[in-house]
């Protein structure tokens, strides 16, 4: 086999492989035994065998890629043998000749089951009309109900094809880098990955926003230097007062992800340098058992506020009710040295660890240990696959459902007996309902909540004593389903509705029929889309519910006929035929400023109103189903949604011509009052820059100004150049697109 295996790889390329493979077993978390090395050698060869045709587009090896995931899946998840075997195994059987029946006679039938769980995930009906992204995903998490390990091995495979997609065609950078924000990282974050989810994210921006990324890098790393010297002060300041009382501690400082200090300055709108916690300073405390963690971290908490101001409002208990990943620590801001506010994490080793590994370390501890409480986790994905096992869920309405179980931050609330429930924060009564047991839920009439009656809208907290009160008679409605934030609960009302649905449905088909025979319309796919389209309904099956229910009238569908007979002598623009769009407010009138595709085709197209693109700005096509292309900036808040869940929708765009339109923009600017400021600003837009202004208007709040100015501008440089001025004046402090 080795003379073989000359003819494909280097001496150079087997001497890095085989150096990889050692690096890759004693790096394992979990220690392992000479049968379990060799178990794992074993995968290697077979890998190394059946990969060795293959090489990545960057031009080394294909088994450089199972290694590395193999790695991950031991050192970084802290799984054992028969994962890191499934890891080196995983694209064997899509990619090469070798097969299930193969991996079941040599190695056993669990890891046959991982590996076929793996490919089945990649396998999809060529006839599929579903986003692939979004099956991909759902058959990813039903593998839940297999071998969750199936979705560790995932992502730790995701996490290796970000990290080598430097030779990867940019488009394909961007839809890849979309669907590891949408499911892949908050996945990692449920499942208590937080240093994977962490590179996920900080890798999926670096694609979905460059610039950003580069700049909140280079910051970072130009202030290394000032932020380990603060470290070092404060430890110089904590270090002998928690070595007095007898704690034995490590003490270190981390910066902040690349990308929730991004979230930080898009959510509050402003700059790196005015986001003040940059870092956070971890102290992780040796316990002599876990029964004496608790006193420990609080005396150290006790120790820190004694030396600094803390602030009340930034205290997070997460010691006697862990995050439902099973973090588990004390956090406090403090005011620390040079007055600048810094968080400071305690946890205990096993605490630390936990957090950094997640599910396996958890696994670890929980063993033979009666006082570890069940992992939060375990709980969300018994409720998953709940979830799953529900054959009516849609799988669009499924991943929204349970996207909002992954990220949500945690509120812990009662029952009358005393037992804590986990919610996500912003649930309501009716969602801890659900949560107790579905027949309760769905028969909920009222709850009580710290002994006083209260809507089945009203949004819990953590301590909040909860009652809930039932009647045989209630049943859902779907106003439920804007007042629900889990996904359980969502999914349990979605499949008692449809199964009410599905009468209404076809009534009003029938209604529909003897309505648009009386109106002399036919009735046919062409009359049933128009009127989609006129009442802005996704599908027929919405229309023909509404119109069961009485929601869509006799006036209504009038109103309809009337519309059709006034525009009839327009074409409706539609993927497919050529048609003149009418412009709206914002769009462009020429309409081959924009090119489609390799070949750079033009299309009808509009502008998407929700981030309205200027020439200049980076785009991309959407198709949607009665509207044609769509286009929307790169930067758009729907674009990782529209990415991740129809990229078999999406088309590259390009601007190719900018210099005969214009645009109308709004700008926002503030600052400090002072006279002439106003004359100032007309001065520079249409005297300096020479644009043409419409609107402006402005006024004074107690010394504080604040006005809007409307400008026609060509392209996205002149915005940033208005913009760079404008800042520039003296008094104005702030400037913002609306």
């Amino acid at each position: 086999m080795q003379t073989d295996l000359m003819k494909y790889y280097t001496p150079e390329e087997q001497k890095a492989m085989d150096r990889a493979f050692k690096e890759l077993v004693s790096s394992a978390y979990q220690p392992l035994s000479r049968k379990e090395k060799a178990l794992i050698k074993k995968a290697y060869e077979v890998a190394k065998e059946a990969h060795k045709n293959q090489r990545r587009k960057s031009g080394e090896p294909y088994i450089f890629h199972p290694i590395a995931v193999a790695r991950i899946v031991g050192a970084e998840i802290g799984l054992g043998p028969t994962s890191i075997a499934s890891a080196l195994l995983h694209d064997t059987v899509e990619d090469t000749d070798i097969t299930i029946d193969f991996l079941r006679r040599e190695f056993g039938e669990k890891i046959a089951q991982i590996v076929d769980g793996l490919t089945k995930i990649k396998k999809l009906p060529k006839d599929s009309d579903l986003s692939i992204q979004a099956e991909n995903f759902r058959k990813l998490l039903l593998t839940i109900n297999e071998d969750v390990r199936v979705i560790l091995i995932k992502i730790a495979d995701r996490l290796h094809n970000m990290q080598t997609m430097d030779s990867m065609p940019k488009y394909k950078q961007e839809r890849i880098a979309s669907e590891t924000l949408y499911i892949y990282a908050p996945l990692a974050h449920r499942l208590g990955l937080y240093n994977i989810k962490t590179q996920l994210e900080d890798l999926s921006l670096k694609y979905t926003d460059p610039e950003a990324y580069e700049e909140i890098v280079t910051k970072l790393e130009k202030s290394a230097k000032d932020r380990q010297q603060y470290i070092e002060k404060f430890k110089k300041i904590v270090e002998g007062r928690l070595r007095e009382e007898g704690l034995d501690v490590a003490i270190e400082g981390r910066p902040k992800s690349i990308y929730s200090i991004y979230k930080k300055m898009k959510k509050k709108g402003v700059s790196f340098e005015e986001v003040y916690d940059i870092f956070a300073i971890r102290i992780i405390y040796k316990s002599p058992d876990i029964k004496q963690e608790k006193k420990l971290a609080w005396t150290i908490f006790s120790i820190i506020t004694d030396l600094f101001k803390y602030n009340p409002n930034r205290v997070r208990n997460w010691l006697d009710q862990p995050r439902s990943t099973g973090y588990q620590a004390l956090h406090v801001t403090v005011l620390g040295p040079e007055n600048k506010w810094v968080e400071v994490q305690i946890r205990s080793e096993r605490m630390h660890e936990i957090a950094e590994k997640g599910y396996a370390a958890h696994y670890k501890y929980k063993q033979g240990k009666d006082e570890v409480q069940e992992m939060g986790v375990d709980r969300w994905l018994n409720q998953l696959r709940d979830i799953l096992n529900n054959p009516q869920t849609d799988t669009m309405e499924f991943l929204d459902d349970i996207r909002l179980d992954l990220y949500s931050e945690e509120i812990h609330v009662l029952t009358p007996k005393g037992d804590v429930v986990s919610l996500p924060k912003g649930a309501t009564v009716l969602d801890f309902a659900f949560y107790i047991h579905t027949d309760v839920g769905l028969h909920t009439r009222a709850a009580e909540v710290n002994n006083r009656i209260v809507p089945l809208n009203y949004v819990l907290n953590s301590g909040d004593v909860v009652h809930i009160m039932t009647s045989p008679t209630q049943k859902p409605k779907f106003q439920w389903l804007n007042i629900t934030k889990t996904g359980r609960a969502r999914s349990k009302i979605k499949a008692f509705l449809r199964q009410e649905e599905n009468e209404i449905v076809e009534e009003g088909k029938a209604v529909l029929q003897r309505k648009l025979r009386h109106l002399k319309l036919k009735y046919n796919d062409d009359t049933i889309q128009k009127l989609q389209k006129f009442f802005k309904l996704p599908t027929s099956r919405d229309l023909f519910y509404k119109v069961g229910t009485g929601e869509i009238t006799n006036e209504n569908l009038k109103a309809f006929v009337d519309s059709q007979r006034l525009f009839s002598g327009l074409f409706k623009t539609r993927w497919g035929r050529k048609a003149k769009p009418q412009p709206i407010e914002g769009e462009a009138v020429n309409y081959d400023l924009i090119v489609f595709g390799k070949d750079e085709q033009r299309f009808d197209y509009s502008l998407a109103n929700c981030c309205t693109p200027l020439p200049g700005d980076e785009i991309f096509g959407f198709i949607t189903i009665n509207e044609g292309i769509k286009v929307h900036k790169k930067t758009c808040p729907n674009a990782i949604h529209l990415q991740s869940r129809f990229a078999h929708r999406i088309i590259p765009a390009k601007w190719i011509d900018s210099s005969q339109q214009e645009f109308k923009v709004r700008l926002k600017v503030r600052g400090a009052d002072r006279p002439g400021i106003v004359s100032d600003i007309s001065r520079l837009i249409t005297l300096e820059l020479k644009y043409d202004m419409r609107d402006i208007e402005f006024h004074d709040l107690n010394g504080v100004f604040e006005g809007e100015v409307a400008v026609y501008l060509k392209n996205t440089s002149q915005l940033k150049e208005l913009m760079l001025k404008l800042k520039e004046i003296e008094g104005v402090e702030k400037v913002e697109k609306l």
